[in-house]
């Protein structure tokens, strides 16, 4: 394993019984990364975590993490290691500072006490620092389950799906956090099914079906679709894929809610503005506006998706 490289992966594969979890998985995540794993349910991310944490053994492939095997020398690894499941068990019956203590000492860790009171001022937990950890919101105990998997100064952070259930704010929150133990140097791999997250990582891995889709810089991903996109907005949504659809230099249409993302192979913006205007005037789609947007990390997936199924 390069040095530079936290993590490898090599043609690993994990089957439950016929289902194939995870297929020919090969990816890298060098030191001091932000590494997304992105796809929906199903798609194979919580069980890869599960085979970088060494808590999965897989059926075929071979891993590397922190340059040992995660399942061979996984008590030693242990210690390197953060991990937090979207189902973190803190004690409820503990107060913020009682879990913190309790996770250091599963550690081995004695004198902790400098660095529990530096996690809980960095995620803004000192003000409660008595309270049950079973009377905190959400966002707080989010918070308490990401001082206790840093309690041990780990050189790598596993996250699956921490901010699921989260509110906006406390998500926004968590991910400052996490901006800051990135500046220290610590490796961070998140598994999410939110695409705006995933905008945050340095590079992100598509996953569907076990399979890798797409392996790239968010920047590069978006880059990398052909031709324009343009949002499509009008009472008459339903009706613009169908109308759309005879129509020369489409590339692709999706919808997202009650907007329609078209996707034209033309010059220029206002090129595909007067292309689309006329053609939905002519299918009698009631008074659509139309813009020329940006590629989103969500349209490359869809897209991506959408290749699979053609």
């Amino acid at each position: 394993m390069p040095a530079d490289d936290a993590i490898t992966l090599t043609r690993v594969g994990k089957r439950y019984g016929r289902v194939e979890a995870v297929n020919d998985l090969t990816l890298a995540v060098p030191a001091g990364e932000m590494f997304g794993l992105i796809g929906p349910d199903g798609a194979g991310k919580t069980t890869t975590i599960r085979m970088i944490c060494g808590l999965l053994r897989a059926d075929r492939g071979e891993l590397r993490v922190l340059g040992v095997d995660p399942m061979r020398d996984h008590r030693a690894l242990t210690a390197s290691i953060g991990y937090l499941s979207q189902r973190f068990s803190l004690y409820t019956d503990l107060s913020i500072d009682e879990n913190v203590a309790f996770f250091a000492e599963i550690h081995g860790l004695r004198d902790y006490a400098a660095r529990r009171d530096r996690l809980l001022a960095l995620t803004g937990l000192t003000p409660f620092r008595g309270r049950l950890a079973g009377q905190l919101s959400g966002g707080m105990k989010q918070k308490l389950a990401l001082a206790c998997t840093l309690i041990h100064e780990p050189r790598l952070i596993v996250l699956d799906e921490p901010t699921t259930g989260v509110d906006p704010v406390s998500r926004r929150e968590f991910w400052k956090l996490l901006s800051e133990f990135l500046s220290q140097g610590i490796t961070i791999v998140m598994a999410t099914p939110y695409l705006d997250e995933a905008e945050r990582c340095a590079r992100v891995a598509f996953l569907h079906d076990g399979r890798l889709l797409a392996l790239d810089t968010p920047a590069a991903l978006r880059q990398a679709l052909p031709g324009q996109l343009f949002e499509v907005m009008t009472v008459d949504y339903r009706r613009v894929p169908h109308a759309v659809a005879g129509m020369p230099h489409v590339l692709s249409v999706q919808l997202f809610g009650e907007r329609v993302h078209v996707r034209l192979d033309v010059d220029g913006a206002a090129a595909g503005v007067d292309r689309l205007t006329a053609w939905l005037a002519q299918a009698g789609v009631e008074s659509p506006s139309i813009r020329q947007v940006p590629s989103s990390l969500e349209d490359v997936f869809v897209t991506r998706i959408g290749a699979l199924a053609s």
